[in-house]
């Protein structure tokens, strides 16, 4: 089991940056995959950053590929999401995932763990 708290969420200008954490605990909170979803008002949540505590694989969301970096910090058992050149469409409330398939936290996270989010409002 995996507990998640997501933090650094706000309101930006169009063009601007955020970083979001996301601390992760629990006594096996290392074994899980980790990643970000966002959902949009009125839209269903989607797949946005995943990466591996072991590796350097990740995998991006096209919509937000060569803006968004997804890393993570073992020593803090912590990932984050670095957010550049935000556009309003970036508006959303993020959440941290955790699963144990590769296929499960590049897709729908369903069966995962969440975090309980944190809202990015990006103005025009």
């Amino acid at each position: 089991q995996v507990q998640l708290v997501e933090s650094g969420g706000g309101l930006v200008q169009a063009g601007g940056s955020l970083r979001l954490s996301c601390a992760a605990s629990g006594p096996t909170a290392k074994n899980y995959l980790m990643g970000w979803f966002r959902q949009a008002p009125g839209k269903e949540r989607e797949f946005v950053a995943a990466i591996r505590w072991t590796a350097t694989n990740t995998n991006y969301a096209d919509s937000v590929k060569g803006r968004f970096t997804i890393s993570r910090d073992n020593a803090k058992n912590t990932v984050y999401l670095q957010m550049n050149n935000l556009k309003p469409e970036d508006t959303a409330v993020y959440y941290c995932a955790a699963a144990t398939l590769w296929s499960t936290i590049t897709t729908s996270n369903d069966g995962g763990y969440w975090g309980r989010g944190t809202q990015v409002t990006v103005s025009s």
